[in-house]
């Protein structure tokens, strides 16, 4: 069965991020794509120029109306930007229990502009994260949702996983896919925790500024993926190595003059 998979998050007007992303990434693994608008945007490669919220309650309407009539296998949540949105959705997820609810938590674009109210992260910490089956912050998200300095090092992301695992419930299969991106070095290690087993996931850094969008597309590749693995680690090596192919290839694209976008539908398109 095709998985039908959910993104709510906001409109990056570029594609490089944001829903259309996640579209993007989710269609090109196998999945049906559909989408609740959290927040809007005037952005492109080079930054954000502004922000424009969704009220709440139509926020609400569209998870309610999409719901009540489509199977959803897995919800992938990006950028929600205020703290009613934030509690509007977990109120839903908490309502609806999609078996698979990843979690990006949306903060800082890639320009270096912010993305989420302070005043929310409270509400993503306490209210959102402990029912996500997979959250995946990067070092800086982390420091912010433990409310600690950024990790530099191998052991500190350990520990930091470790944490931000006992964030999330403890029934069932619940995990941290730590991204290391920010790490220095050539190396790039990510983490995947459950708890239990600590699975490390390197690669070599690629040299590229195309890496708009970069955590939108694996959050949304995970929760396409979920649905179609029997086990939480090979999906999540998937994810990762469909992202890597995607940044690799991203410099056949020509997509503005900043951090460009990944190319997400390298398998399908032909090489230029």
């Amino acid at each position: 069965m095709i998985p039908n998979t959910l993104t709510i998050a906001g409109v990056d007007p570029s594609g490089g991020a944001g829903i259309l992303a996640d579209v993007k990434a989710m269609s090109a693994l196998g999945a049906y794509a559909t989408a609740v608008i959290a927040a809007l945007t005037a952005q492109n490669t080079q930054g954000v120029t502004g922000i424009s919220p969704v009220p709440a309650d139509f926020v609400r309407q569209q998870i309610d109306t999409l719901f009540a009539d489509v199977r959803i296998d897995g919800v992938k949540i990006g950028m929600l930007g205020q703290e009613a949105v934030t509690t509007v959705v977990a109120e839903r997820m908490a309502h609806f229990k999609p078996k698979h609810l990843v979690l990006d938590p949306v903060m800082i674009a890639k320009s270096g502009d912010h993305l989420l109210e302070k005043s929310a992260v409270h509400a993503l910490r306490e209210q959102l994260v402990p029912q996500c089956t997979m959250i995946t912050p990067n070092l800086p998200e982390a420091g912010v949702l433990l409310d600690a300095r950024p990790v530099e090092t191998v052991k500190e992301m350990r520990q930091a996983a470790e944490r931000l695992r006992r964030l999330m419930n403890h029934n069932d299969q619940r995990w941290v896919f730590l991204k290391g991106g920010h790490l220095p070095g050539s190396d790039c290690i990510d983490l995947l925790h459950d708890g239990d087993k600590m699975i490390e996931m390197p690669a070599k850094r690629i040299d590229t500024a195309n890496t708009h969008g970069t955590g939108c597309t694996l959050s949304a590749a995970l929760a396409a993926l979920l649905p179609q693995y029997d086990n939480v680690p090979d999906a999540a090596l998937a994810a990762k190595k469909y992202l890597y192919e995607a940044i690799a290839r991203s410099g056949e694209l020509t997509v503005g003059s900043g951090h460009g976008p990944v190319h997400h539908f390298y398998k399908l398109w032909p090489s230029s």
